[in-house]
């Protein structure tokens, strides 16, 4: 038989929905859920696979802005929904889906195209690199001491119902998306996010909570969470498990986490999907006793490679040509010549001898700036072919901060 990609129709949401729901182990959302998700789906920007009447495979890309070295805001779809039915596995029916979102996100005109993968293995071959990692942490709270900066004593803490705030912590998110290389400009309608707490996902904890920071009576921070409450023959035995914490500068932030440490009835602090580098690890007593793991987040995958390396900014001056392979995207293939620095860059195609080989998905790795040209280099996944050269680069395309993705879509 014969499949059909094509663009979603509204009126064919809940049989597209319901593939995916089913490619994702087939657990049930709640009304609220599935009515945000299907208000957030862009149709147009939507395929979808059919066999016959059945749909067997989804795929979507929302328009989102993205931050890069340098802070400036760039187009990115962001790859999401994306599922093939178990019964049309190893047919072609994802590459179809690839094939088709990245010639439409091409002429869209936009250079990037980003996503989270539930099995990271599957999108290396489309020319995504993992762009972004995070860390998890579970801090035991009971013996891990908090060194504060000066000012944090300062800083107001307060509860709040965070519909009732939702508007001032946005701004404060929003004040902080030009800084860090990752984050995602808010779009209209994804605020609500911040609002659904399905009862699905709390594991046995208290719904969410919110704690806001206030200085001078603006509210420059906050943050999110939930307590699960647990009991030992010695006692108490909560965990906290923090949702989000963003702070607009040390002292806020050192405030909120000092919070967290102390809830009552607790004695473990449970983070996920936070910075590499984020400032609290530099603020413990005990790191050892923090157990903290990494793992990937955000991929990246270069649409436009002159259009994305011209859209970032670079450490130091860069004089370099690279010899890039992209065979799933072959307008990409060839050389291309990088001058840029801290003002501003151009990418252009030559003739010029290249100095760097290597396929697009380790530029995409290193495009935001969190994992080096040397690291991947050493690996064997870039060749050096002028001296120097690799120094020179690897070196402009970092970042002052860890990239980082601050929540899933």
């Amino acid at each position: 038989m014969t499949t059909d990609v094509r663009v979603l129709r509204q009126a064919d949401w809940d049989k597209w929905y319901e593939n995916l729901i089913r490619a994702f182990g087939g657990v049930a959302e709640s009304s609220e859920e599935r009515e945000l998700w299907n208000a957030l789906t862009e149709y147009d920007r939507s395929l979808g696979v059919w066999d016959g009447e059945e749909c067997v495979g989804t795929a979507g890309a929302f328009r989102f802005r993205i931050t890069v070295p340098g802070g400036a805001s760039v187009p990115a779809a962001g790859i999401t929904m994306v599922s093939v039915a178990a019964t049309h596995r190893r047919r072609g029916t994802l590459t179809a889906m690839m094939r088709r979102q990245l010639d439409d996100i091409r002429a869209w005109g936009e250079p990037l195209a980003v996503l989270t993968a539930s099995e990271p293995a599957i999108y290396g071959r489309f020319g995504y690199g993992i762009g972004t990692l995070q860390i998890n942490a579970e801090i035991d709270t009971g013996r891990v001491r908090l060194s504060v900066p000066p000012g944090t004593d300062d800083v107001r803490l307060r509860y709040a119902r965070y519909a009732d705030v939702l508007d001032a912590c946005e701004a404060v998110y929003a004040r902080l998306v030009p800084e860090r290389p990752g984050m995602l400009a808010r779009q209209p309608g994804w605020e609500r996010l911040g609002l659904l707490d399905p009862e699905s996902e709390r594991d046995g904890a208290s719904p969410l909570q919110c704690v806001v920071a206030e200085r001078d009576g603006e509210i420059v921070g906050y943050t999110r969470f939930r307590v699960k409450l647990g009991w030992s023959p010695a006692g108490h035995d909560g965990t906290v498990l923090m949702d989000d914490l963003e702070g607009l500068d040390p002292a806020v932030r050192a405030a909120l986490w000092r919070f967290l440490f102390g809830v009552d009835l607790t004695s473990r602090l449970r983070t996920r999907g936070r910075p590499v580098d984020e400032a609290w690890q530099h603020l413990v007593s005990d790191i050892r006793r923090c157990q903290v793991g990494m793992k990937d987040s955000l991929h990246v995958r270069l649409v436009e490679v002159g259009a994305a390396l011209e859209a970032r900014t670079y450490q130091t001056p860069v004089d370099v040509v690279f010899e890039v392979e992209d065979p799933f995207c072959p307008w990409n293939e060839g050389r291309w010549r990088l001058i840029g620095d801290a003002k501003g860059a151009s990418c252009v195609r030559t003739d010029d001898s290249p100095d760097l080989a290597l396929s697009v998905r380790e530029l995409a790795t290193a495009y935001l700036g969190g994992v080096t040209l040397a690291s991947l280099a050493a690996g064997g996944r870039v060749r050096e072919l002028r001296p120097g050269a690799l120094a020179e680069a690897s070196t402009a395309f970092t970042s002052t901060l860890a990239p980082w993705l601050p929540h899933s879509f």
